[in-house]
């Protein structure tokens, strides 16, 4: 899994070390720190191991795999004390305290439009004031035509770094009605509507997003 990540997403190692670096700005001791949809741990070990806060770490995911997998990333890497695995389907919302960094990375995309602007409102309700929402996301060109091109240089992406026209096509099938883009407006402005004060965008690369928002 990590491997595919690694391939797959653009940037993935930068992305991940500009989201510790702003954790660590961000964290206050005493708070928690939320990744929501954690996987296998990468983010939360790049997390212990760089921001030197006392803060508890909060991993959240929905597949009894990933957990496993991230408790056993975690334990090789003596992050034992104050944390926290919790298996939650994001669907049916979360309640989250005493935050001072939500981390969301290619998440939100999963969860059903139906249900996103409440996650959302309720990510924010329980954030500390100054608290940080960073989200990664795939995201929607605004124009079909350009879109098409995102979608197109993302793909020559994948080939580039191996995989086959029918892995990318089979990947292709298996994400669609599952994996659900917003336009990165629409992702501000249900963002800008949860109550975030400042939003902006951290990272782009074609239809891939990191965008940090302020409460």
């Amino acid at each position: 899994f990590d491997d595919m990540l690694n391939r797959s997403v653009p940037f993935y190692i930068e992305i991940q070390r500009m989201i510790t670096e702003m954790v660590n700005d961000f964290a206050v001791d005493g708070s928690s720190i939320y990744d929501l949809g954690c996987s296998t741990g990468t983010t939360l070990v790049n997390i212990a191991s760089q921001v030197k806060k006392d803060v508890k770490l909060i991993g959240i995911d929905n597949s009894d795999e990933m957990l496993k997998r991230c408790k056993e990333k975690l334990n090789e890497r003596g992050v034992t004390k104050n944390l926290e695995l919790q298996k939650v389907d994001l669907n049916q919302g979360i309640t989250i305290s005493n935050a001072s960094v939500v981390v969301m990375i290619l998440t939100l995309q999963f969860v059903r439009p139906l249900y996103r602007n409440a996650l959302v409102k309720s990510i924010y309700q329980g954030m500390n004031r100054d608290g940080c929402l960073i989200l990664v996301e795939k995201v929607l060109g605004e124009s079909p035509m350009l879109n098409r091109l995102f979608i197109k240089y993302y793909y020559a992406l994948k080939k580039r770094r191996g995989y086959s026209n029918l892995e990318i096509t089979q990947k292709r099938e298996a994400l669609e009605n599952v994996l659900i883009p917003y336009k990165l407006l629409e992702n501000r402005k249900m963002l800008k509507k949860a109550g975030f004060r400042e939003i902006d965008v951290f990272f782009k690369w074609h239809n891939f997003c990191g965008i940090v928002a302020i409460k």
